[in-house]
């Protein structure tokens, strides 16, 4: 380190951890709003990896929302509009079109993975 400028090792250190974190980043994985459907309904994913549901629609909302307690109520997205969710723990989440699950039992589930 001896006759190193500061600024350079600086500047080293941020390339290596801008560097570690693009490598950790992980896929995103499209799912489809459409008929009353999310296709596919069951997707494995690894842990990092984001969802992203798009609503093909015509003029039909949907929303996304995982049941679980201390999920708020969903955000409704409309033709053309998508939410995305970043996975960062293995598990299985559950979810359902909350306007549309009683009457079409339009359901999905994101299975993580290491």
């Amino acid at each position: 380190m001896f006759g190193r400028k500061p600024w350079l090792t600086a500047g080293l250190l941020l390339t290596i951890l801008t560097s570690a974190f693009v490598a950790v980043a992980g896929e995103t994985h499209v799912v489809v709003a459409k008929g009353f459907r999310f296709e596919p309904e069951e997707i494995t994913i690894k842990v990092g990896d984001t969802v992203r549901w798009e609503n093909q629609e015509k003029r039909q909302f949907h929303s996304v929302l995982f049941p679980e307690p201390g999920d708020s109520a969903a955000d409704y997205f409309f033709p053309g509009e998508s939410r995305e969710k970043t996975f960062n723990q293995v598990g299985t989440f559950p979810y359902v079109c909350e306007p549309h699950y009683e009457s079409h039992k339009m359901k999905g589930v994101v299975t993580v993975v290491e």
